[in-house]
């Protein structure tokens, strides 16, 4: 059965996730009050991130950087991807 939350990122009711997707208490209030659809969305701004950047998630200061984005993305007024970046068109 899924359960459904309010979503603080998406201001709306939303399937939540199955499990906390990171430990401690910030994957605790990840779980209680962000959707799986928000969580996939950071996922791919993460994945912009480090690719731009050329991050290593196991690197102490790059996974410090991250987590700040994470929360900020998640929980503050968003984050701003790199002025290199520039998403390819869509096909359709």
């Amino acid at each position: 059965m899924k359960r459904t939350i309010y979503c603080k990122k998406l201001e709306r009711d939303a399937e939540g996730l199955t499990r906390p997707p990171w430990p401690g208490e910030t994957g605790k209030r990840i779980y209680e009050e962000i959707s799986e659809q928000a969580w996939r969305d950071w996922l791919g701004q993460q994945t912009i991130l480090i690719n731009e950047y050329k991050l290593n998630p196991l690197d102490r200061k790059h996974k410090q950087y991250l987590m700040a984005q994470m929360e900020a993305y998640l929980f503050g007024n968003g984050i701003t991807l790199p002025d290199a970046w520039n998403p390819e068109p869509e096909e359709h």
